[in-house]
């Protein structure tokens, strides 16, 4: 496998003494990580704003937890004391935020889904992601560092999924008409009413 830019970039920063300040790494975590089962950790590559996007994220969501942050440290080709990777979990999704990469080119291709359980979780969701974002339609919208989001309820893929199809059709073309979704019209749609 050929190795990517950003993993050359932390390859790098590692290797290289004295480049970036991170905290300790315990034994126990060590031996932790390596009985734990393979997991995939999403990465969002950022300019010069991974440390916005952090807090940003960490605003939006109420469960928002910090992980780890490792910065540069002196010498290093940021400057001192900037964030260079941060791991951060929301709504109980870990995602890695990278800071470095001049020109992010963030698109639809790949978004990160919000399943809320209520429209108050997803009025809270919404309005904090779309600030200085842009809203998309069927529940798609852009932050502000361009990264792609569905705030969708959590009871929509079996609304979508029902077996009748009268029932399936009736949700899609409700959610086609709105930008932000309303679980009750998704719900009377549904019913048929």
């Amino acid at each position: 496998m050929k190795p990517t830019l950003p993993g050359l970039l932390l390859l790098g920063a590692v290797a290289s003494a004295g480049a970036l300040r991170a905290s300790p790494i315990r034994p126990q975590d060590l031996a932790a990580s390596a009985m734990a089962s393979p997991s995939i950790l999403p990465c969002l590559w950022f300019g010069d704003d991974a440390e916005a996007a952090l807090r940003h994220y960490s605003r939006a969501f109420a469960d928002a937890r910090v992980l780890s942050e490792t910065r540069w440290g002196p010498g290093a080709p940021r400057p001192e004391g900037s964030l260079m990777v941060a791991t951060v979990r929301l709504a109980g999704q870990e995602l890695m935020l990278l800071s470095g990469n001049p020109e992010p080119s963030f698109d639809d291709s790949v978004s990160l889904a919000v399943r809320c359980a209520t429209q108050a979780e997803i009025d809270a969701c919404w309005a904090a992601l779309t600030e200085g974002g842009q809203p998309g339609q069927c529940g798609w919208l852009k932050d502000r560092f361009g990264v792609s989001w569905q705030v969708v309820p959590a009871a929509l893929a079996a609304m979508l999924g029902d077996p009748d199809p009268a029932k399936a059709r009736r949700v899609a073309e409700a959610m086609m008409t709105m930008q932000k979704l309303d679980l009750a019209r998704l719900q009377r749609a549904h019913a048929g009413r």
